[in-house]
């Protein structure tokens, strides 16, 4: 059995009580972090906490050397674990059909999402929200400062009157000059909303969500260019940008967020 656990989105204690049933009863606990991370953990805490050894694998030991992951599913109950829910990325799906051709079986355990926390701590329905997309550090696609897919997708929502979710880059074990094993840097909302002020709407609304999850998320609304402008304190942050709001959806964002009454609806 090959079992896939989310745990959450902030530290050892963020993971649904199925799934540490799920990490107490494995075999063997293998984890990613180069997706997303837990900024409140590191691994001797999530050790710690499931009083398990936890074999951590980078991009290429999951996407092209999974053996040592299969092998141990195959010969008994394996865990695989990732921040927030598990299986929202691709490389994870590929990994679970790879178990399925070894004829190895499979459940997923599901944990609380980036999304759902954006949507929960601003409230902005979840109903509301059109494509996510991802902002890039400029080196890491070599491209124009936001590349055209963002803008084209920010365009798309907002002639829909849909909300935008921006996931913020998350660079672990890969900098500007290539491999690294100590690089790590999380892009900051302050850092994307000054992306987007250049290259997009300087003037358009936007809603820092900053550390959800976490004992004290914080939760920011205004124009892009004055989000520039602020700091927000330690990782993993969000950006959205509202389309048309509901009035209920105007009251949050002013009463959590502080969004100023000039850019909020009548």
């Amino acid at each position: 059995m090959l079992t896939f656990v989310g745990l959450g989105l902030y530290d050892e204690s963020s993971v649904t009580v199925e799934g540490r049933d799920a990490i107490a009863a494995a075999d063997r606990a293998f984890a990613e972090f180069y997706t997303s991370h837990l900024v409140g953990a590191d691994v001797s805490d999530l050790e710690a906490y499931h009083d398990t050894d936890i074999e951590v694998r980078d991009r290429a030991g999951v996407e092209q050397h999974p053996e040592r992951i299969l092998d141990a599913a195959e010969a008994g109950d394996a865990v695989f674990l990732t921040a927030g829910d598990t299986m929202i990325s691709t490389t994870h799906v590929d990994l679970r059909l790879r178990a399925h051709e070894r004829g190895i079986e499979t459940r997923v355990i599901h944990a609380p999402t980036a999304e759902s926390a954006a949507s929960s701590l601003t409230g902005l329905q979840n109903y509301r929200f059109g494509k996510a997309t991802t902002l890039p550090f400029e080196w890491a696609h070599g491209a124009d400062v936001v590349p055209d897919s963002v803008i084209a997708t920010l365009e798309d929502n907002r002639e829909r009157g849909l909300h935008t979710l921006c996931y913020l880059d998350i660079k672990v074990g890969r900098g500007p000059e290539g491999e690294d094993p100590d690089f790590e840097e999380y892009m900051s909302a302050d850092y994307a909303a000054g992306l987007l002020a250049e290259a997009w709407d300087p003037d358009a609304l936007g809603v820092v969500v900053a550390r959800a999850g976490s004992p004290d998320p914080v939760v920011r609304a205004d124009r892009l260019d004055r989000l520039a402008d602020e700091s927000f304190g330690a990782p993993l942050h969000m950006l959205v940008v509202p389309g048309d709001l509901h009035h209920v959806e105007a009251d949050a964002l002013a009463g959590l967020a502080g969004a100023p009454d000039d850019l909020l609806p009548e």
